[in-house]
């Protein structure tokens, strides 16, 4: 399979991601999503949560005999690796100070990956906080950026791409009350030019349409599809607007 992260570097197109939640679905429920999928084709599968119940490996095997497209480790913890994935976002946690998200477990993890061959593209995580602590937060034992302090993510923006970290991902957090703002999206892009993702509280199309104009290359989908999974072909369907 060809690197993603060479599609991901193509900015002249707006891209999907559906983050798929192992215990989010069960054996039927992951048959209908993968259903789905196959009619509405997203451009990458994310595999991942903030704590699973359920074996990670499985939902990886299940969408890659289901599916035809590539799909990724979206770690929530250091137990959350397989070689069974096609890659990894190899995410530092560079909106926080907890030393173990920044550098920490991707020390441990490194040995594992090296091994497994998979690809691994190095992600700056920036949780961005809506006024209530959501699981990312809790978990990492970090604060978030706050919404409105533009300048700030701005600048963690910045130094995410002059440490090198090849992608940058704005989340609001899984279940948000709304998603990252557009304007400090539109700040951020103007000030790299990394590919930007944008996750968490996206569920309709304006909030869809606002991230793809305000500059976010790729929208990452995964409560609003979980919760109503005719929801994919809806953000599909903006995508492809947006793609002409």
């Amino acid at each position: 399979m060809n690197s993603f992260y060479e599609v991901l570097k193509d900015r002249s197109k707006k891209r999907i991601a559906l983050l798929v939640d192992p215990d989010g679905y069960d054996n039927d429920g992951l048959d209908e999503l993968i259903g789905k999928i196959n009619q509405f084709p997203p451009d990458l599968l994310l595999v991942g949560g903030s704590i699973l119940f359920k074996p990670i490996d499985l939902t990886i095997t299940a969408l890659k005999l289901g599916t035809r497209l590539p799909v990724f480790i979206f770690p929530g913890n250091l137990y959350q690796l397989s070689d069974r994935a096609d890659g990894i976002l190899f995410l530092s946690l560079i909106s926080g100070r907890n030393p173990e998200f920044l550098i920490g477990n991707h020390v441990l993890a490194a040995p594992h990956l090296g091994r497994s061959g998979i690809e691994v593209i190095p992600t700056g995580y920036m949780l961005i906080g809506d006024g209530k602590m959501n699981s990312v937060e809790y978990m990492s034992n970090s604060s978030p950026i706050p919404g409105d302090k533009t300048d700030i993510a701005v600048a963690t923006a910045m130094a995410g791409e002059m440490l090198g970290l090849k992608s940058l991902y704005l989340e609001a957090g899984s279940g948000a009350s709304h998603t990252v703002q557009p304007a400090m999206v539109s700040a951020i892009r103007k000030n790299i030019s990394l590919p930007l993702m944008v996750g968490g509280g996206i569920r309709s199309i304006e909030t869809a349409e606002e991230l793809f104009s305000a500059g976010t290359d790729m929208i990452v989908v995964g409560n609003a599809v979980e919760k109503a999974p005719g929801m994919l072909e809806t953000f599909i369907s903006v995508r492809d607007k947006m793609n002409g």
